[in-house]
């Protein structure tokens, strides 16, 4: 079997002393984005680009004056369009042989890893991850295309000879793709779930109609235009505009044989009812979580500081995967908050693109409302430990940007604690026994990633058997619930964090997108 090895850029940046070129590199990719900015692009629909004069603006949310590009606001008719092409297109995609697809999808890893400073700029600028954020996300899409080329060679495009005993029987079970699978994506990853998503349905042979986010649709379509003049007109097409208009066909269609979705509980859950309210179709799911880590009297409290911090608030705590809660047990409570806050009131706020700037701004103007909706909650029924502040000052005025909130003293069951957020804000709770805080912890409906901090083997161990969440972690300082790499951390969400079980970036996830035919031949 051939090897896999993660992209990992700034990792190896800083293995082998090169982030100063790094930095360079970023720096001059940002000055050839600010060159492009502002450009009109067009949808792609069976094998053709199309423009629109209707259009929607994408705007920088770092500084909202800034248009990053025009994309069409895509209708009705063009969305069924796109579904029709991609069901005419199956057949010829589907024939394609798998080492053939292979071939296909390491190529355009390997443009992605040329053009990855570029396209890291590039989302910097649409969606406001800052440049190691950004680059981490570009480096998991182009793992995902290497890991799923590899998972379909080493499974021989997933066709398995099984043994019978009539010697006059030959058997063999082959996984077939469905036929055209909706891809609905994120803003907060525009490059790695949406193209993750999207490899695997047409790596499969499946294919696929991509919705991105209309916050973040132009890192996406890095993609979308590689990939289309490279495989059947049809096989991919790539339609923008809301998700009332293009998301609503794409789900009610008949002619769509599967949906893979990332994004809220509520739009997901009422999805998957949708799609599969007449017949039985797959629908893969990952819906958010509302992720707890614990930190116990027996953790190294700097790393426990700095690995939740890092969690709750890295990309504006836009991750279905951030720390959102943490519970602490009493005896080192006041310590561990001590060190948080100390930590948080030193992050860097600022343009994301700029060197040393670890938060940009939330995504637009909706979060930001709602982060003002929670910090009125949380002084209403809580004690707000630091941030709390739509910032304002020089240079910030233009954006979405706001302060990393901390908050303590809610009841467990209060709705901050409870619902997921998608914001820089982080509910610290207490605790008295290690039991009570597992209980704690699994107490939410979602069951994506959680965190422990503890030198005792013991605590850890029971911490694993007993969490309710698909992705856990022991003592990471890093980042306490974020950051799972492909291949290495399969990312998995239990509950209404998920509909399948079965994670990203690992080996069971590829064949959700196709069903098995038992085949037999006799003599």
């Amino acid at each position: 079997m051939s090897e896999f090895e993660n992209e990992y850029t700034w990792g190896k940046a800083v293995a082998n002393n090169s982030t100063e070129k790094f930095h360079e590199s970023f720096d001059s990719a940002i000055d050839k984005v600010r060159k492009i900015l502002g450009k009109k692009y067009p949808i792609i629909i069976n094998g053709k680009e199309i423009y629109y004069d209707d259009c929607f603006s994408v705007r920088c949310p770092s500084d909202t004056e800034i248009v990053v590009a025009e994309f069409p606001k895509t209708s009705v008719d063009d969305t069924k369009n796109a579904i029709s092409s991609a069901k005419n297109a199956f057949e010829k995609w589907s024939n394609t042989t798998f080492q053939k697809r292979v071939e296909i999808f390491r190529n355009c890893a390997d443009v992605f890893s040329k053009e990855k400073f570029f396209l890291a700029a590039l989302m910097t600028l649409e969606n406001g991850k800052n440049r190691l954020e950004s680059m981490g996300d570009v480096d998991e899409a182009i793992d995902f295309m290497r890991f799923y080329a590899l998972q379909l060679e080493n499974n021989l495009g997933f066709c398995k000879p099984t043994a019978h005993p009539n010697p006059h029987e030959k058997t063999q079970v082959v996984m077939k793709p469905y036929g055209v699978w909706g891809i609905i994506a994120p803003f907060n990853f525009p490059s790695a779930i949406a193209i993750g998503m999207t490899t695997a349905a047409l790596i499969t042979g499946n294919t696929a109609i991509l919705k991105p986010a209309s916050d973040a649709p132009l890192s996406s379509f890095q993609f979308a235009k590689i990939i289309y003049s490279v495989i059947p007109d049809g096989a991919i097409n790539f339609v923008t505009g809301s998700g009332g208009i293009v998301g609503k066909t794409i789900i009610e269609s008949k002619d769509v044989d599967g949906i893979a979705f990332t994004g809220s509980r509520e739009v997901g859950m009422r999805g998957f009812q949708e799609f599969t309210k007449i017949t039985a179709k797959p629908f893969i799911s990952e819906m958010g979580g509302k992720n707890p880590a614990i930190v116990t009297k027996n953790a190294d409290l700097d790393k426990a500081a700095e690995g939740v911090m890092a969690a709750a608030f890295g990309f504006g705590g836009q991750k279905c995967s951030a720390c959102s809660r943490v519970y602490v047990q009493n005896d080192v409570a006041d310590q561990f908050i001590s060190k948080i806050v100390e930590k948080t009131k030193k992050l860097r706020i600022g343009m994301p693109w700029e060197r040393d700037v670890f938060l940009g701004p939330v995504i637009n103007k909706d979060a930001k409302t709602k982060f003002e909706n929670a910090v009125s909650l949380a002084k209403q029924d809580g004690e707000v430990l630091t941030g709390g502040t739509i910032l304002t000052s020089s240079g910030l005025e233009k954006g979405y940007f706001v302060e990393p909130t901390i908050v303590t003293k809610l009841p467990d069951d209060h709705k901050l604690v409870k619902e997921e957020l998608f914001l820089p804000f982080l509910c610290i709770q207490k605790y008295d026994t290690f039991d009570n805080a597992i209980k704690l912890a699994n107490q939410t409906e979602y069951g994506l990633t959680a965190g422990i901090f503890s030198n005792d083997d013991k605590q850890v161990e029971e911490f694993f058997s007993k969490i309710q969440a698909g992705v856990v972690y022991a003592n990471r300082f890093a980042s306490a619930t974020t950051a799972a790499l492909v291949s290495s951390q399969p990312f998995v969400g239990w509950k209404y964090s998920g509909s399948t079980g079965k994670g990203t970036g690992g080996e069971n996830y590829l064949q959700q997108f196709m069903h098995s035919q038992t085949q037999t031949r006799c003599d």
